[in-house]
């Protein structure tokens, strides 16, 4: 008898794989067992844990200068998933992972890992395109009412213009994506 990966396993390591983002799977379970589960799945595997050798190793991976996401389900992931750059409570697990992770994944689901690394990479895209158009616009009537080429009423229009153009931008976020 043994664990089994989580159903979506393969598919969401491969998106996260194809996002450049590597994989690592630390578990307190014996090693022939992980091993198998991570040969299986393609991933590295460190096994025979126990949670302060998981917060250990993922302070190892940030001193390398990897951001570090840590995702679990369980007590033993709670030192690990507080101390990572972003801790991801997978749904289904216990309390004390759920409270200490700052993000959850619901449905337990590990393809909603790489559906939130892909949400948080258009979301910072979408937050510099808007500082971009909002301050772009605003330098181009200040400098064009400055020497006189437009007054301060087609300024103002402008920068709630401006203002409808960053919510419609934000708003693009809420379609959903072909993955």
């Amino acid at each position: 008898m043994r664990d089994e990966p989580r159903l979506d396993a393969a598919k969401g390591l491969k998106l996260l794989t194809d996002a450049g983002i590597r994989t690592v799977m630390l578990t307190g379970d014996n090693r022939r067992t992980a091993t198998a589960i991570g040969k299986s799945l393609g991933i590295e595997v460190q096994a025979g844990l126990l949670p302060h050798d998981k917060q250990r190793i993922v302070a190892e991976f940030q001193s390398q200068g990897f951001t570090v996401a840590k995702v679990g389900d369980g007590i033993n992931d709670a030192p690990a998933l507080a101390a990572a750059d972003v801790g991801i409570a997978m749904g289904g697990g216990t309390d004390v992972a759920l409270e200490t992770a700052g993000a959850a994944v619901l449905h337990g689901r590990v393809s909603d890992v790489a559906a939130m690394v892909d949400l948080s990479k258009r979301t910072m895209l979408n937050i510099k395109q808007n500082i971009t158009v909002a301050l772009g616009l605003k330098a181009v009537f200040l400098v064009t009412t400055v020497v006189g080429l437009t007054g301060l009423w087609p300024a103002i229009l402008a920068d709630t213009g401006a203002t409808v153009l960053v919510t419609m931008n934000a708003l693009r976020l809420l379609a959903p994506q072909k993955t």
